[in-house]
């Protein structure tokens, strides 16, 4: 069985805690999906990149949540969560890559 890679798993957190909150008009189920999703990111995080960059990794996971409120009021909801999205997981993919190729 192919494991998802912590980049998607956490992108996909954060586009469906957006799009679950949105579709349910229930921001809180919106955060159980993100926050599920960053847990699992943060243990794989951990698992291949070690505790310090996962803390790091977990720490832009958070920030790209919050600034994504800021940054949609001039971008608008959809496209400020696909760019923290895509930063996300191009950040996660740089940071894991890099790992790979010390250990």
């Amino acid at each position: 069985m192919t494991r998802v890679p912590a980049s998607v798993v956490a992108a996909a957190g954060l586009v469906g805690g957006y799009g679950v909150a949105r579709l349910t008009k229930k921001r809180p189920l919106g955060g159980v999906a993100l926050g599920a999703a960053g847990v699992v990111a943060a243990r794989r995080w951990a698992g291949t990149v070690g505790s310090g960059k996962a803390a790091a990794l977990t720490g832009l996971y958070v920030v790209a949540f919050a600034g994504s409120h800021p940054l949609a009021k001039k971008v608008g909801a959809w496209p400020s969560v696909l760019g923290v999205a895509g930063t996300v997981a191009l950040a996660s993919w740089g940071v894991e890559r890099m790992a790979a190729h010390e250990g």
